[in-house]
């Protein structure tokens, strides 16, 4: 379900997703299908690892990520589940042949450039 939430975005942020739901910044960005199978695929791996586990994981990665590269952003985009989000989100058919856990294989990759 995705729901436009304006007041829950932090600068450029425009989505948010929080099992089962899919938060935008505005109504436009419901035709935006990159965001959107980016936000789904985030949806699968909650479903996966259960949504506290998820959290409290990503927030764990970004916590030692944000002290390896000592910048908030370049630490996010590093995030294992934000490495395979990005990587894919313009492959429309990726939730379908998705294995479980795919994320696993995004910790240890080289950096991205930010």
């Amino acid at each position: 379900m995705i729901v436009v939430f304006k007041h829950l975005f932090y600068r450029s942020y425009v989505g948010l997703s929080l099992w089962p739901f899919i938060f935008l910044k505005a109504p436009e960005l419901r035709a935006d299908a990159t965001l959107i199978n980016h936000e789904r695929i985030h949806l699968r791996q909650q479903a996966e690892l259960l949504l506290f586990f998820f959290y409290a994981w990503y927030l764990c990665e970004w916590l030692l990520r944000a002290l390896y590269y000592r910048d908030a952003y370049k630490a996010y985009r590093n995030i294992s589940f934000e490495r395979e989000a990005y990587a894919c989100e313009k492959d429309p058919g990726y939730l379908v042949k998705r294995r479980p856990y795919q994320f696993l294989s995004y910790i240890t990759q080289a950096a991205l450039p930010v």
